[in-house]
């Protein structure tokens, strides 16, 4: 097949025309196993970012619980100033405290969310991805 100006143009590669059967095998055997390295390496790469994931939730969780630690501790002075003062101090504790059990709820459900995004630490787009290659192996078998 030509186009203007006579520059063959190859639709396949070359030498599939007049391999053997043992070669097109070989060269089967060969694009497989690189297919299977590669799932492997996009599996593995899916499994370090769902990790990653997991790890800054948990992070997240434990910085929730340290405000919420601390939340606990401005009650407690709200109450200990509140039964010291009549009102100015220990309401401005207790003000306090609020906003700290505030801050550790917003960063407890942060926290959630990201553990929820990375669960389970399966590589699902790359298990996916491996069926996908394999019915169309099978497929082109099959022809």
């Amino acid at each position: 097949m030509t186009v203007s100006g006579d520059v063959p143009v190859r639709t396949h590669s070359a030498g599939l025309d007049d391999a053997s059967l043992g070669q097109l095998t070989s060269r089967l055997s060969e694009q497989v196993s690189t297919l299977v390295r590669d799932e492997l390496a996009l599996a593995q790469l899916e499994a370090k970012q769902k990790a990653k994931r997991l790890g800054v939730g948990f992070g997240l969780f434990g910085a929730g619980g340290m405000f919420a630690f601390f939340g606990f501790g401005a009650a407690v002075a709200a109450a200990v100033l509140g039964l010291a003062t009549v009102l100015d101090p220990w309401l401005a504790a207790v003000i306090v405290a609020a906003a700290l059990f505030l801050v550790a709820a917003i960063v407890a459900l942060t926290g959630k969310k990201a553990v929820t995004r990375g669960t389970p630490p399966i590589p699902s787009e790359a298990i996916e991805s491996t069926k996908a290659d394999v019915a169309a192996v099978r497929q082109a078998v099959h022809r």
